[in-house]
């Protein structure tokens, strides 16, 4: 029995080698359409550099170059046949800026390069010259409203598009206002976002939907790993085409409807060719790297491939900035690929071109009776001297346009030796051409001449910090009696200690928040703080004190987008005169507070109340009693928070009331130069199933959350309430 299953076995081992084999000897490495090396095909195996003990290395030979091209260019061939491939979406025009849309950002709405909460407006210039001035601007840009506030309250993933300043108007402005500098805009879609409100109607359509009524260009597909073609299809039948890029690698048959997709690569010494690229041209490819502090290997790459790059700084409110010397390189590469793009198309490219240099790796582009070179020095140390030989053509002139210099070719034999430098880990470009040249290339060569007179070895590699500043809060005049509805909290010396929630960046420097006594922004915090003695409220602010601020002060928020959502006419629903108050931004709770003669705490402090001195994990003791909070709430819709004072058993020391799983409560801000954030502390009773994505819980005392803040009508929350504290003394 044993003998004739391994017999077996090894008939299927044979004969699974020529269906592994048939489609090309260089098939792109990956198992799954998630595996990073799933996107990319290998070069001549020459190239690789292989150690003694690892057989060596071998020079490549032309037939080696010739071998490779033919081999994949069968492998592409075949998988057209076996896709059906149909390039029809590459010929709409609506769809035609794709193929050009080589330097793509992903935004985050909070960050404060685009709106001005102050002023009301958006501010889509002062974004995009930030951009120019750093780098030579961006095609395209990924608007992200979501991820990571989506799922503190059960608005969905259209309802945050809908909650921007301003509404579905501004939003629709503010994308016009980015058309006006030729800027093409993207919103996400998340299909993991199947716990908050369901939309009424299939998501193709919803999405479909929204993005015309704000005028929007594309999707990029969250999580997805291709986009199926019924979310193209339903943008078309509303006369809306819209560009799809999953951010996954998706299976072949995906290029012929989504016309973009993210590169998530591994990086090699030798480069490697885009998969999608390869099996058609015109399909643009922007390679995300986000973490990545050198991104000298995502723009060579990209360069390489005739693809983009997406330039994204702002993660999740985590700034990871482009250093000065990939600021250049990005300035650079995208100044040379916008000049040449339509040679980027070219049916005929031609991968791995053979260069004369170890470690300069080319792509040939022809069109028409021109031709272009994109070049890479992958090698730490510069190069000069003969780079490539082509055959020699009477009348054919040659111009280093990474350089803006003309080359003088030497004739050997029948070929054409062409001599230029190479800087360490840079970037070259070569054009081929009979013709003079044009305006614009006229115009390319000298912007780029001025450009490379510095090198890009010469510049700073070192990404900058950004450091964060606590907003300060005035204190209080004391109370002169004991204030009602408050307990007194005494002077200590609190061990202040606590860790952000946020799902990415691990223990990076610059995740979270940076505190007066901290150099810079990071995870996990830990500190003495002498507390003076104070007052703090024994309950949230409720709808029924809310209201009476209301009636008194006549207060109205400039931007009243989602303000007090669950009242109708001008009151709280009925029963819920002692519900927490939610839906009110940190600038509305801090005018209640105001007029209270009162203000919001600081976080150590609202953590003291509600610890006491022992470190204790929850205001009851270290251990979780499900009795001493609401029960959460798991649907789709929200029933409303708890009366405050359903739970006496979640009592702090103090006796301090409902400090956990009711309603987040708002305590400090902080800002840097491109974020605010406002830290909430207690979690809520809301949690939406279905993914790990939603904005997490901090039950625990030694927790926070973080919610990135844009304008009042985004930060107010379903879940997100407030209390106020005084000052003793």
């Amino acid at each position: 029995m044993t003998s004739r299953f391994f017999r077996f076995f090894v008939l299927l081992l044979v004969c699974a080698v020529p269906v592994l084999a048939q489609d090309t000897a260089y098939v792109p490495g990956g198992a799954a359409a998630w595996d990073s090396e799933w996107q990319q095909i290998p070069g001549p195996k020459c190239l690789e550099m292989r150690g003694a003990w690892e057989g060596g290395s071998n020079a490549c030979t032309p037939e080696d170059h010739d071998n490779w091209l033919a081999d994949v260019t069968h492998w592409r061939s075949e998988r057209r046949i076996r896709i059906g491939y149909n390039d029809s979406r590459y010929d709409l025009p609506a769809l035609k800026w794709t193929q050009s849309s080589f330097i793509q950002p992903q935004m985050m709405v909070q960050d404060r390069f685009l709106y001005d909460p102050v002023a009301h407006r958006y501010t889509v210039d002062r974004y995009l010259d930030d951009t120019v001035k750093r780098y030579a601007g961006i095609d395209a840009v990924l608007v992200w409203p979501t991820y990571p506030n989506m799922g503190i309250d059960n608005r969905n993933q259209h309802d945050m598009v809908r909650c921007m300043p301003g509404g579905v108007n501004s939003v629709r402005q503010m994308v016009a206002d980015f058309h006006r500098r030729g800027v093409r805009v993207l919103f996400p879609m998340m299909m993991w976002d199947q716990g908050t409100r369901d939309p009424g109607k299939s998501w193709p359509d919803a999405i479909a939907g929204l993005m015309a009524e704000i005028g929007a260009d594309g999707i990029n597909g969250d999580t997805r790993d291709g986009v199926p073609r019924p979310y193209a299809e339903a943008a078309e039948r509303i006369d809306h085409p819209l560009a799809f890029q999953p951010e996954g690698g998706p299976h072949d048959e995906a290029v012929t409807y989504d016309v973009l997709t993210w590169g998530q690569y591994k990086f090699p010494f030798a480069p490697r060719v885009d998969r999608y690229k390869w099996i058609e041209t015109r399909h643009m490819v922007n390679i995300s790297d986000r973490w990545n502090r050198d991104k000298t290997d995502d723009l060579q790459f990209a360069f390489f491939n005739g693809i983009g790059w997406e330039s994204w700084e702002n993660i999740w409110g985590i700034w990871n900035g482009i250093t000065p010397r990939d600021s250049e390189a990005t300035r650079r590469v995208a100044t040379i690929e916008r000049g040449i793009a339509p040679f980027l198309v070219s049916k005929d490219w031609e991968p791995f071109f053979p260069m004369l240099s170890f470690g300069v790796f080319a792509s040939r582009w022809p069109m028409a009776e021109e031709t272009v070179w994109t070049i890479i020095n992958r090698n730490e140390y510069n190069i000069a001297g003969p780079q490539m030989e082509v055959p020699f053509q009477e009348g054919m002139h040659y111009f280093d346009l990474y350089h803006g210099v003309e080359l003088t070719p030497e004739r050997r034999a029948d070929k054409a030796v062409l001599t230029f430098s190479l800087g360490a880990k840079d970037y070259g470009a070569v054009l081929a051409t009979r013709s003079p040249l044009t305006e614009n290339r006229s115009s390319l060569m000298a912007s780029m001449k001025t450009l490379t007179a510095t090198p890009l070895s010469t510049l700073p590699d070192k990404r900058t910090v950004l450091l964060q500043q606590m907003v300060e809060v005035a204190s209080t005049k004391p109370p002169s009696g004991t204030p009602e509805g408050m307990v007194q909290i005494p002077e200590a010396d609190f061990l202040f200690k606590v860790h952000g929630i946020e799902i990415e960046g691990f223990d990076d420097i610059g995740v979270d928040v940076q505190y007066p006594w901290e150099d810079s922004p990071r995870r996990y915090h830990e500190h003495t703080v002498h507390v003076k003695p104070f007052w703090i409220d024994k309950y949230p602010v409720t709808n029924a004190e809310f209201k009476k601020f209301l009636d008194a002060a006549h207060y109205q928020p400039k931007d009243d987008l989602n303000f007090l959502r669950d009242w109708q006419n001008g009151t709280y629903p009925p029963g819920w005169a002692d519900k927490p108050v939610t839906w009110v931004s940190l600038e509305d709770a801090r005018a209640y507070a105001a007029w209270a003669g009162k203000r919001l705490p600081r976080e150590w402090e609202w953590q003291y109340a509600a610890a006491g001195t022992d470190g204790r994990l929850y205001p009851w003791g270290n251990q979780w009693d499900a009795s001493a909070v609401p029960t959460p709430d798991k649907r789709r819709t929200m029933r409303g928070p708890d009366t405050v004072s359903a739970h006496p058993k979640g009592a702090s020391p103090f006796g301090v009331m409902d400090l956990v799983g009711n309603v987040w409560q708002w305590t400090d801000e902080f800002l840097d130069e491109h974020t605010r954030g406002g830290i909430l502390r207690g979690g809520s009773y809301y949690q939406p199933q279905g993914s790990i994505w939603y904005f997490p819980q901090a039950y625990k005392l030694t927790e926070h959350g973080k919610l990135l803040m844009m304008a009042p009508s985004m930060d107010r929350s379903g879940a997100v309430g407030f209390r106020c504290m005084q000052d003793a003394q």
